[in-house]
């Protein structure tokens, strides 16, 4: 017995050298950018009434996890937990909720829904899942023409619209402080050599989608014992802000304390260490290597 001890012994150390030279597909940190893993973030979402994951859009391993954090929650939740997705917007929620109930056929929904490119590699698996498992999955966003006319007219061209169209946005009047970090650094962006009123509808366009999507979550998932799983583009929900400051502004108005998770995936060129600017972006942050290959 004694003599089979070294070779044990070697054969341990061989897997942990061996093992050291993986490379890694992501890492995870939490919010004081320490060191974490999937473990820690599932752990904390069966905790959360809402968590958002914010994904990079072309990005496989955002993808992968996503779907996984769908199915480990499910395990916990049960039909109590719902999906729901930037990448589907509120005007085909019929369609979802059809398909869902195996009403119509995949080929047709797929045909009829307005999809995003790459959506059957990207976001049909959780959907799929949602059919499987019999769970609701809400269609969350501002139908895209109406956050095109808020581009071009401000809040101010929502007026127009009809009673039935304003059931597919968030409800009217609209909150909104240019002051906020994740609008004001868009209209900086944009702004170059660009009127002032223009530059100033481009992030009232995207607080209209923050803000309906907000709308939307928080009328499908303020339940006891309701989970809500969202997916979006990280900057929705990075630094607390875009969906995120909607849903507590609008928390301030009813007796609901809900608690939120984020998750926030970036690019780095090495995962060993968070970049200083991204620390605190999230509750969680997934880092992945810049040369992950990509999506459409």
């Amino acid at each position: 017995m004694s003599k089979s001890l070294p070779l044990f012994f070697i054969l341990v150390f061989f897997l942990l050298t061996s093992m050291s030279g993986d490379k890694n597909a992501y890492k995870v940190y939490n919010l004081k950018g320490r060191s974490a893993d999937y473990a820690d973030i599932l752990k904390a979402a069966k905790k959360a009434d809402i968590i958002f994951f914010g994904e990079l859009h072309n990005n496989p391993i955002c993808h992968w996890l996503e779907l996984e954090l769908t199915k480990d929650l499910y395990e916990d939740k049960g039909a109590n937990l719902v999906l729901g997705a930037e990448m589907l917007e509120n005007d085909n929620q019929l369609l979802v909720d059809e398909y869902l109930s195996k009403m119509i056929r995949k080929k047709d929904f797929e045909s009829e829904a307005k999809l995003w490119p790459g959506y059957r590699s990207n976001y049909a698996p959780m959907v799929d899942f949602a059919r499987e498992k019999g769970i609701r999955f809400i269609a969350t966003s501002i139908p895209r023409r109406f956050a095109a006319l808020v581009n071009l007219k401000g809040f101010e061209g929502l007026d127009s619209i009809n009673a039935r169209e304003r059931g597919m946005i968030a409800t009217l009047p609209i909150k909104y402080f240019d002051t906020l970090e994740c609008y004001k650094s868009i209209m900086k962006a944009a702004g170059e050599g660009m009127p002032e009123h223009t530059a100033q509808n481009l992030g009232k366009a995207q607080a209209i989608k923050d803000a309906t999507m907000a709308h939307f979550i928080q009328k499908n998932g303020v339940v006891d014992q309701t989970t809500f799983l969202h997916f979006n583009g990280s900057y929705h929900s990075d630094n607390f802000q875009g969906i995120v400051w909607y849903i507590n502004e609008n928390l301030k108005k009813t007796n609901y304390n809900l608690k939120i998770m984020t998750i926030s995936c970036v690019e780095q060129e090495c995962v060993d260490t968070l970049a200083k600017e991204d620390v605190g972006k999230a509750d969680f942050i997934i880092v992945i290597p810049a040369s992950m290959t990509k999506t459409q």
